[in-house]
């Protein structure tokens, strides 16, 4: 197969493509990414390096999905046959700071992204979301499933939900065949220290306060980043055309306690927690039904919270380099110092 991959230079994008290598060597991957504040070359080494013997294994592509003509160009210089689209804004603080973005990158890059596969006939489309486009639930609520309403409840999630709709309208009404996969909140290696999990690890490692917003009692489904790559290659090699696909970890668990079981991991006290003012519509719940994967795919996930939150925690001690780059901006500067360099051999 040869696959593009939007987005591959962030964290569950990187993932993926590690994933691929892994699991599908003989597949050739084009990594569109860029590049902005998440996308990082780092969260690629060893796979760029390694296929630099061969440069048709993974060819790097700095560019935006937003671009039709790069787009264009991408699909056709490479004959992609399948996409995966990971590439998006996604933190929902950042959202409410500035909404424009995700609408431009979220919206218009994915409507720009499905019009060129279309008119290139690409033969497969997958769509990565999240379960945060279904909305917010109660303490009692039973889990999302595939049929329930969309509800967002911040700008990022509602331009998630406009992508998803724009992606079911395109199988609709042109049989594009593309499928949509809904994912919990990932955790894991490579992740962008503004979330929750990398965030509070990196300040506990330093001794430095950990924020919790409001009473910290928000609940989330969590999924190892790993399990979360084993379904999107189920559902890319194996979905049903048209079909949205729920992704979970069976794993619900209040930000706090989160928090403390991170302190507990890197030895630290909990006298480092610090309440802070709640964020505006912070959702409560979140909640997914995997059934429907697990019926139709055969997937499950294999990682408890508490052996991916350990082995998370290990792999945030022992990479200090890749994450002080990213806390001192210096990923960034390394970047424009290198890409040059590396295009040369990638793209």
């Amino acid at each position: 197969m040869i696959l593009l991959v939007t987005g591959g230079c962030g964290f569950i994008g990187s993932n993926f493509v590690r994933f691929q290598r892994a699991q599908h060597p003989d597949d050739r991957l084009v990594v569109l990414d860029a590049l902005t504040y998440a996308g990082n070359l780092h969260n690629l080494d060893g796979v760029l390096d390694a296929s630099a013997a061969d440069p048709a294994a993974v060819t790097l592509v700095r560019g935006d999905i937003a671009d039709a003509a790069l787009v264009e160009q991408v699909l056709r210089d490479h004959q992609v046959e399948a996409i995966i689209h990971f590439a998006a804004e996604s933190h929902v603080d950042r959202s409410i700071l500035g909404p424009g973005e995700f609408v431009r990158t979220n919206v218009l890059g994915t409507a720009t992204l499905l019009e060129q596969a279309r008119a290139a006939k690409v033969a497969r489309f997958l769509h990565v979301s999240t379960d945060e486009v279904y909305g917010d639930l109660g303490p009692a609520d039973p889990p999302f499933t595939e049929q329930t309403p969309l509800a967002p409840r911040s700008p990022y999630s509602a331009s998630k939900a406009s992508s998803d709709h724009l992606v079911a309208a395109w199988h609709h009404t042109w049989h594009f065949p593309s499928l949509i996969t809904r994912c919990s909140n990932n955790y894991g290696p490579y992740q962008f220290p503004e979330k929750l999990i990398p965030l509070m690890i990196l300040r506990a490692l330093d001794d430095q306060p950990l924020p919790v917003y409001g009473d910290g009692m928000n609940v989330r489904d969590w999924i190892h980043v790993e399990d979360h790559c084993a379904a999107l290659d189920a559902v890319l090699r194996r979905g049903r055309e048209g079909e949205v696909y729920n992704i979970g970890g069976n794993s619900e668990r209040a930000n706090l306690a989160i928090v403390r079981r991170i302190l507990e991991l890197c030895g630290k006290s909990e006298a480092l927690i610090r309440h802070v003012t709640d964020r505006p519509g912070h959702d409560r719940r979140y909640a997914l039904s995997i059934e429907k994967i697990e019926r139709e795919l055969g997937w499950t996930p294999r990682r408890t919270l508490d052996e991916g939150l350990a082995a998370t925690v290990a792999w945030y001690r022992a990479n200090e380099p890749w994450w002080r780059t990213i806390l001192s901006g210096d990923y960034r500067t390394w970047y424009e110092r290198n890409y040059h360099a590396r295009k040369a051999v990638h793209s």
